[in-house]
């Protein structure tokens, strides 16, 4: 029995020191991060299909494209959550990017951060290519032109160090996903007249209101506060902090009047 829980701080010991020196180590951090991304995303697909096969009786009843859409939202349910937690933590918990740090905010970064990022790469990499799979089956050219944008801005934060402040505080809207695809499942598995599915409706809304506009404000605001630090970034990096966050706001804002008709629809044939 010792012998065993020996061998196991071992192998545990020898885990941590392989993570450090090799998955965290600068020159390696995107690169790896990256496929773990793409690894964890397929981890996710097979977990959905397993789970999903073995408690909804319904799964089996689904056409293909609806049980690979399924699998899909699961995928990407699992990466908000992540990316949600850790983003939430880094901007608000974590002191890096804390005002009482000396140096520049706009240029703070480390070997955890980076390596979120190339997660949430790795996510985008593999849903844009489901995407284009069975386009336009899984999300018309709207996803494809968030998911490219997405791409750009993460993928610069990543390598260039620049602007990861941002980049986090625009991926904490992520947290509305979840929400979003449950309303798919509710309506895919003929729970449409639900209360689950009007309390679902009702839920989008506000965290639509808090992660997607009231977020965004809090950002400009943020880049306002800080505009003497963001203007010493790259051209390129300086662009990406005002553009991406302006094109993701207004397609927010279209999202969001769509979200309100159809409370207001559903709301009035509860009267």
């Amino acid at each position: 029995m010792q012998t065993s829980v020996m061998a196991m701080k071992s192998y545990r010991f020898q885990a941590e020191l392989f993570v450090r020196d090799y998955f965290l180590t600068d020159p390696f951090v995107p690169y790896t991060s990256v496929l773990c991304g793409i690894f964890m995303c397929k981890m996710a697909y097979d977990l959905t299909q397993l789970i999903s096969s073995f408690y909804f009786k319904g799964y089996a009843s689904l056409t293909k494209i609806q049980r690979i859409e399924w699998n899909n939202r699961g995928m990407s349910s699992a990466h908000a959550v992540f990316i949600t937690t850790m983003s939430l933590y880094l901007v608000f918990f974590s002191d890096l990017f804390s005002d009482h740090r000396e140096g520049l905010v706009t240029v703070r970064s480390s070997n955890l951060s980076t390596f979120v990022l190339g997660v949430s790469i790795g996510y985008f990499i593999s849903d844009i290519a489901m995407i284009f799979w069975l386009y336009p089956l899984l999300g018309g050219m709207e996803y494809v032109f968030h998911h490219l944008l997405s791409l750009c801005g993460i993928s610069y934060a990543m390598l260039a160090g620049e602007a990861q402040v941002y980049t986090y505080m625009l991926l904490i809207s992520e947290a509305t996903t979840p929400g979003v695809n449950l309303r798919w499942f509710l309506d895919t598995a003929g729970m449409k007249r639900t209360n689950a599915y009007l309390i679902n409706g009702v839920l989008m809304f506000f965290a639509w209101l808090v992660a997607r506009i009231l977020l965004f404000v809090y950002l400009f605001y943020h880049i306002y506060l800080h505009y003497d630090q963001v203007e010493q970034m790259h051209t390129f990096g300086y662009l990406l902090t005002f553009v991406v966050p302006s094109v993701l706001a207004i397609m927010n804002l279209i999202w969001f009047s769509k979200i309100l008709k159809g409370l207001k629809k559903q709301l009035a044939k509860r009267q």
